[in-house]
């Protein structure tokens, strides 16, 4: 997806509810949860993780409460100027892909509404849905690698936090290191420098 800089997507993080605030955590599931939004780059890193909010707050409220939101509101996040395409002299601006649940800005896209879409607007929305599976993805290796995240954590909220926090960093780190040895392993066939073992 052209000059698309990160998926952003939201996901609730199931716990046990503490004691005199069940309500408080309950989602549209009907489960007990916190909600994260998470921004995932091209390599399934997290550049961007929101944690803690309660399950009754929907993705696009905790985006709209988020430090991320502040961010591009403000126009602080060093995102590059929009810059024309290949062949073509409009200047695109650089964005982030969504779906339904946020807001459509400048800096946000999300497909269009399905009621009577053109060819054009179906491909768009195609093609936005790919590129926005990324995060998906993202979470669904999160999860596969740190089986802890496919339960209800038994942890109050604020050390659920931590926990979940802690896999997000430690995801990211192991991410760095397979890009690297990947990167190691290309670069050693390129010049020829490798024994056979």
């Amino acid at each position: 997806f052209p000059h698309c800089i990160g998926a952003l997507d939201g996901k609730n993080v199931l716990i046990r509810p503490p004691p005199n605030s069940v309500s408080y955590y309950i989602n549209y599931k009907h489960t007990f949860s916190i909600v994260l939004i998470a921004l995932v780059d091209a390599d399934y890193k997290f550049t961007y993780v929101n944690i803690g909010c309660n399950g009754r707050i929907s993705d696009g409220g905790v985006y709209g409460n988020s430090s991320l939101c502040s961010a591009l509101e403000s126009n602080t996040l060093n995102i590059p100027c929009p810059t024309p395409l290949s062949n073509d002299k409009i200047p695109l601006p650089y964005l982030i892909v969504a779906d339904d649940a946020f807001p459509l800005e400048p800096y946000i896209q999300k497909p269009y509404g399905q009621v009577r879409l053109t060819k054009k607007k179906r491909i768009f929305n195609y093609r936005l849905s790919r590129a926005r599976r990324i995060v998906e993805n993202a979470f669904g290796i999160l999860a596969n690698r740190f089986q802890v995240l496919m339960n209800p954590l038994r942890l109050a909220p604020e050390k659920a936090e931590v926990v979940v926090l802690a896999c997000y960093l430690l995801h990211n780190f192991f991410a760095i290191i397979i890009i690297t040895q990947y990167l190691f392993t290309t670069r050693q066939l390129r010049h020829r420098r490798f024994r056979y073992t």
